[in-house]
């Protein structure tokens, strides 16, 4: 009886046992089976999400270099005004292209490109004799964009004032012929003889108190100018 009774506990307790395993057993492989992909993925293995393609660096930028050569016409308008009678020797000019220089299929300059210079000379007309004149040149190119500034050779822009010789030659005429006719009034031949030296002499003093004409060129004008040496510039090419 007591080995029956021993029995029959040892039975019981395993059919419990296997009861508790079919009722729990399913849930905890299925949490181990839930589990396991987020373990792997965060171990980095096949189930990882694949990381996003990085985006390509641009490409770098690239160059080359221009000559323009000796005797290259620069095709410019002024930006700033000179003048015999307002202009010093050393005061700054600017200019723009007119229009973009191109060599070998590449715009080495384009349109709108500014010029740096100065005043070479400038002098008023004189009383007497000499031309009022002006004169400038470029120095420096400024090339568009990050480019800075690069030294150019241009040759000189000059204006000279036109002459008046004509227009004095009409004064003193027209005074000598007035004091003929003053002096023929007054005095008969004589008279008429000192009066047009008289006359001429006056007309003379008007031409020395006069001026001649100032020469000025007004922002905006075109102009144009030589390169004297060649300038070697980097393009960009892409």
């Amino acid at each position: 009886m007591k080995n029956l009774a021993l029995i029959l506990g040892f039975t019981v307790a395993v059919s419990a046992c296997s009861r508790g395993e079919a009722i729990e057993g399913p849930p905890a492989a299925a949490a181990t089976a839930a589990e396991a992909p987020a373990a792997t993925g965060a171990a980095g293995g096949p189930s990882a999400k694949p990381e996003a393609t990085a985006t390509p660096a641009a490409a770098a930028p690239a160059y080359r270099e221009v000559t323009i050569p000796t005797g290259t016409v620069l095709p410019l308008t002024l930006r700033t005004s000179v003048g015999s009678d307002t202009s010093n020797v050393e005061d700054q000019v600017r200019a723009t292209l007119r229009r973009p220089i191109t060599i070998g299929g590449v715009e080495a300059l384009p349109e709108g490109t500014a010029m740096i210079g100065h005043v070479t000379d400038a002098a008023r007309s004189a009383k007497v004799k000499g031309r009022a004149r002006v004169a400038f040149r470029f120095t420096r190119v400024d090339l568009p964009g990050d480019g800075g500034q690069v030294n150019v050779r241009t040759g000189t822009v000059a204006r000279v004032a036109p002459a008046t010789k004509k227009r004095d030659a009409a004064t003193i005429g027209g005074g000598a012929v007035g004091g003929a006719i003053v002096g023929g009034i007054l005095g008969g031949g004589d008279g008429a003889a000192k009066g047009a030296a008289i006359g001429g002499g006056a007309g003379t003093g008007v031409v020395l108190a006069t001026r001649g004409k100032e020469v000025h060129m007004a922002a905006g004008t075109p102009v144009s100018v030589k390169l004297t040496a060649p300038l070697t510039i980097r393009v960009r090419t892409r």
